[in-house]
């Protein structure tokens, strides 16, 4: 399942609460996870993880003004 995410830019929540964000899914195997951030190189247990999202589109901000 994580092998479509391979390559690709994803946000981990893990089961503290904490999570890793713009970093790119390099690694899964049945252990571990490796994520990869511009400063970083984190290998993540997958028993650590909660989810694991892949944002499609970005959030567009709700407009505010008067009319």
């Amino acid at each position: 399942m994580l092998d479509k995410l391979i390559g690709k830019k994803v946000l981990i929540h893990f089961i503290d609460g904490t999570l890793a964000e713009n970093g790119v899914l390099e690694q899964a195997d049945d252990k571990f996870v490796k994520y990869v951030t511009d400063y970083q190189e984190l290998y993540i247990p997958i028993t650590s993880i909660r989810t694991i999202n892949l944002p499609l589109k970005e959030r567009e901000k709700p407009k505010v003004g008067f009319a």
